[in-house]
């Protein structure tokens, strides 16, 4: 698959044209950044590994029934992908308290939900990303009620398939944030599924796997991330054999 120009870039990733109108490679980039862009840095290695950690779990989750934007890797940066309208609404699942949660609510870090809880955010860096209710989102005609629904029901399914697909690794899937777009009629999950949008605690020792090393300046990003990985790879080899 030729790549062409660029289409889009972001600040994890840059989307190049195919000579195919329907596929797009996404390119992973070693940039990091927190607080809606305010806090940057290059953490060499990071796509590479982002981009082999969601491609393992892109293709977990298609052979359990979500249907993805995933089509293959190319390279370690790389992956190609079927071309998709976005959905500006960022669904976050939450099981345990952390991070904005917790402070919005004054509910202590690592304290488990009765329930998965459902939040939606509208994609926008200029508003820091505003958390919305299901009434925004059909007012501002992101996404209809019907496309909402199923946005929500499979995030819930990755839910339960991750939180499985974690355990085996002794870490627990303490919330993720999805982004999913329109692709030939339906609605597909795009973007990545990594430690950058991910919580991951270690079971065990509870130690941070995640961007929240990042965001709090406790060093080893990209080590949590290699561990994240290596993890991986021992479960998927064994799944394989």
């Amino acid at each position: 698959m030729e790549k062409r120009e660029k289409l889009y870039e972001g600040k994890a990733k840059i989307l190049y044209k195919t000579d195919s109108d329907n596929l797009l490679i996404a390119y992973f980039k070693d940039d990091t950044t927190a607080f809606d862009g305010a806090k940057k840095e290059v953490l060499e290695d990071k796509g590479v590994i982002n981009c082999a950690i969601s491609t393992v779990i892109f293709e977990y989750l298609e052979k359990h029934g979500i249907k993805t934007h995933f089509v293959e890797r190319l390279s370690p940066r790389e992956m190609l992908v079927k071309k998709c309208e976005i959905i500006p609404v960022e669904v976050v699942v939450r099981n345990v308290a952390a991070g904005s949660f917790s402070r919005r609510y004054g509910v202590p870090e690592g304290t488990p939900l009765k329930e998965p809880l459902v939040e939606y955010f509208y994609k926008n860096d200029e508003l820091h990303d505003p958390m919305v209710c299901p009434n925004h989102v059909y007012l501002f005609g992101w996404a209809t009620r019907e496309e909402l629904g199923q946005m929500t029901k499979t995030a819930l399914e990755v839910n339960e398939l991750l939180k499985k697909f974690f355990d085996e690794i002794d870490v627990q899937l303490v919330d993720f944030k999805l982004e999913f777009g329109r692709c030939g009629g339906e609605i597909v999950l795009a973007d990545e599924v990594t430690p950058d949008s991910c919580r991951l605690w270690d079971k065990s020792s509870g130690e941070v796997l995640d961007k929240d090393r990042f965001r709090k300046d406790m060093g080893k990003v990209v080590e949590s991330y290699k561990e994240v990985y290596r993890r991986i790879m021992d479960r998927y080899e064994r799944v394989e054999e």
